[in-house]
């Protein structure tokens, strides 16, 4: 089935921006409205080429904001696929209030915009963090109980539970995914693997939670978009998908795997205070997705992480503007120099 008028949330941000090229890619046919707030971790940048083309246009404005809403959906949507939301756990702790207006409020006011607009399918982009933290064995599956550990991923949950409401109390075609770790070109630096591939290439500090022994779950981005566009077109109404790499790396090895290909030392590894209520270890079932829907990751991920240092080597001019940008220096200093006590490892 192939959707005339897609409407996705957050396209500029960095899993956003990834699934809008896709999106384009696999179809001739669908028109693209992106809508985004354009805040901080959202980079105009990330789709400059697309400013023009014929099938993407932009909508800047605010998921929480029900004319907003009223005003996208009357244009005509066929298909929604939600990205949107406030997604740094850091932040979270620090003030959680924009994560419950953008990722609960706005989830809210845009199903109740496809339920009135009659939106035949409604795909919600959550997290793996919703299920909390594992022990050393198992993984989550989609009957996994929810026990969000932050504000971030109980916002996140909270979004997840009013997509279920909205199936079975208005019938919306909705479906929830459930995604580990990304990764990949275009991500906002203060994450951890972009922010450790910048530092080390300046030569700064990089900041270990802890002991460096908490895994995750790491899924290449475009991996994670061509499950989504599965998702959007075979996936059935009230299912919740999990889609996760497979690729279990504690933080400590990988951050090392990052240093030697870039030819830097363990010297630039910084341990500092843990983060409250952080999580030990994330694993995701994804043998549902492959199971019913024919999806699998594409490329190893050693061969994906080089290709993501190599991007980020390659394309300075992209990620320091948003090093020196207010909202990331201010972040910075007050998390990790002032809250973590963690010199060099922030701007």
């Amino acid at each position: 089935m192939t959707f005339r008028r897609v409407l996705v949330t957050g396209g500029y941000g960095f899993i956003g921006s990834h699934f809008v090229r896709a999106l384009l890619r696999t179809t001739s046919e669908t028109q693209v409205t992106n809508l985004d707030l354009l805040t901080y971790s959202a980079n105009p940048e990330n789709l400059r080429d697309l400013e023009k083309h014929p099938r993407h246009r932009l909508v800047k404005g605010d998921v929480a904001d029900p004319e907003v809403a009223d005003r996208v959906f009357g244009g005509g949507v066929d298909a929604v696929v939600h990205f949107a939301a406030e997604s740094h756990v850091d932040r979270s702790i620090l003030d959680a209030t924009p994560f419950l207006r953008t990722n609960v409020l706005g989830t809210q006011t845009l199903l109740d915009a496809a339920v009135r607009h009659r939106a035949k399918r409604f795909v919600h982009v959550s997290t793996d963090e919703v299920y909390g933290s594992l022990g050393p064995e198992g993984r989550f599956t989609e009957e996994s109980p929810l026990a969000p550990n932050s504000p971030y991923a109980a916002s996140k949950a909270g979004s997840d539970l009013l997509v279920r409401a909205a199936w079975k109390t208005h019938g919306l075609h909705a479906t929830v995914t459930r995604a580990s770790n990304n990764f990949g070109p275009n991500q906002f630096p203060e994450k951890l693997l972009p922010l450790a591939i910048t530092n080390a290439i300046d030569g700064r500090k990089i900041p270990v939670y802890g002991d460096g022994a908490q895994v995750r779950d790491w899924i290449y981005v475009e991996d994670h978009c061509e499950a989504l566009l599965a998702v959007l077109e075979r996936g059935e109404a009230g299912e919740i998908y999990n889609i996760g790499g497979g690729n279990e790396r504690a933080n400590l090895p990988l951050l090392e795997a990052v240093l030697r290909l870039l030819g830097k030392g363990k010297d630039l590894l910084e341990s500092v205070a843990d983060r409250p209520g952080h999580d030990r270890r994330y694993a995701l079932d994804s043998s549902k997705m492959r199971r019913t829907l024919g999806w699998a990751p594409a490329v190893p991920f050693e061969e994906r992480l080089a290709q993501t240092v190599g991007w980020y080597r390659a394309n300075e001019a992209w990620w320091r503007p948003l090093k020196k940008k207010r909202e990331y220096t201010e972040h910075a200093r007050a998390w990790y120099g002032a809250k973590l006590a963690a010199p060099g490892g922030a701007p």
